[in-house]
């Protein structure tokens, strides 16, 4: 039998190559997983500045380029607006759209109503974020109810945000399917020794310098006595912002801030040789940079919660608060032999949850069972997937 080669248009991410954050990372890792099982896959990318709408080919991905000149959430409201026109001029049956994020939800309506197939990963329940603020949470919640609606396929990245969709949209239409990582084996040590480490004999937290990361919590436990080992705070520290002040000024001279550190290979090197890795994010479902410390076999410290137990396992270390974890650190970190089996524990469980291979193939199925959701051609589609 000869087989159609499906095409699937990703929409909602900055493009590739991924440069930003989570949602790049997984839509390069899900193009490239497509493109090798035989599929079209086009990624619509959002440029600085202005100009017409491009398309070139990147390691065998069609890449739709959109300039937009706009900035902040404005630019990137027009840029989703322009990749579902463009989309829909250029779409054809049998296609099918893979969105990532629901920020602009409203926009998914419109392949709904001329009948194509979208699969939509809903995100972390992001609207419940406080940062926003009250205007902003209602927009998103709004459009999280418009882009559960319409979807096809909605994608939960963790199971309590499963549950969540499943109570507001039903069963039927929602999958669980994590973030992925590639694994770390080995990096150079040249990271670490640039900074004045040694390997393997010292902390990193690696996240947004804001409350619901815990990220003081995590700063004043570590420097509440001596620990003989250095934490690497990893992230943007801004004199003029109050609560990273506060960061600063709980910190000993046993913690490190370098600033951001965008260099990928970089920042994998810094995980791989540290002794533990430390991850005090209290919501938002699977967390890209935990798996990815997970990969490079850290021994995990995370705030105990449902997303966090889930995605690093019953065999690594939670904490609730800065106390408890004075006393957790305080415990774990002379005791090289239960960092090791932590560290075995996390990488056994991202081999067996969150490889690409495995996250590529569910997203697959979504996509094939979007399809057949709207009887389009699914003999064909079983054939590659």
């Amino acid at each position: 039998m000869s087989i159609v080669a499906p095409t699937v248009r990703i929409l909602g991410t900055h493009g590739v190559p991924a440069n930003y954050g989570g949602f790049e990372t997984a839509a390069e890792n899900i193009a490239l997983h497509l493109r090798d099982r035989g599929w079209t896959v086009d990624v619509y990318c959002q440029l600085t500045g202005e100009g017409p709408i491009q398309t070139d080919q990147w390691n065998g991905v069609t890449r739709t380029m959109i300039p937009e000149p706009r900035e902040g959430w404005r630019g990137t409201s027009a840029f989703d607006l322009a990749s579902v026109r463009h989309a829909m001029t250029v779409h054809e049956p049998g296609d099918v759209w893979l969105t990532f994020g629901y920020n602009t939800g409203v926009f998914d309506v419109i392949p709904r109503l001329r009948g194509i197939p979208n699969v939509v990963n809903m995100d972390g329940m992001e609207w419940t974020r406080r940062r926003w603020g009250l205007a902003k949470q209602g927009i998103l919640l709004a459009n999280e109810r418009l882009a559960g609606w319409v979807g096809d396929v909605l994608i939960a990245d963790h199971p309590v945000i499963a549950t969540y969709l499943e109570r507001h949209f039903g069963r039927s239409r929602v999958q669980t399917i994590a973030y992925g990582a590639h694994e770390v084996t080995h990096a150079p040590a040249t990271a670490a020794q640039e900074l004045g480490l040694t390997p393997g004999a010292y902390g990193i937290v690696v996240c947004r310098p804001i409350p619901e990361n815990s990220v003081l919590e995590i700063v004043s436990a570590w420097s509440a006595e001596r620990r003989g080992m250095p934490l690497v705070v990893v992230g943007p520290y801004l004199d003029d912002d109050p609560y990273q002040t506060r960061v600063r000024a709980a910190a000993s001279d046993e913690v490190l801030f370098p600033g951001a550190i965008f260099d990928a290979d970089r920042l994998r090197a810094l995980r791989f040789h540290a002794a533990v890795y430390l991850h005090g994010h209290t919501v938002g479902g699977t967390n890209p940079s935990l798996v990815e410390a997970m990969a490079a076999g850290n021994a995990i410290v995370a705030h105990d919660n449902p997303y966090n137990t889930w995605v690093a396992g019953p065999e690594n270390a939670y904490f609730s608060g800065a106390g408890g974890l004075d006393s957790l650190l305080s415990r774990l970190l002379p005791d090289e032999g239960r960092r090791a089996r932590m560290g075995a524990a996390a990488r056994d469980r991202f081999r067996a949850e969150f490889t690409w291979t495995k996250i590529g193939a569910q997203y697959e199925q979504a996509l094939v069972d979007a399809l057949t959701r709207r009887g389009r051609v699914p003999e064909k589609i079983g054939a590659v997937a």
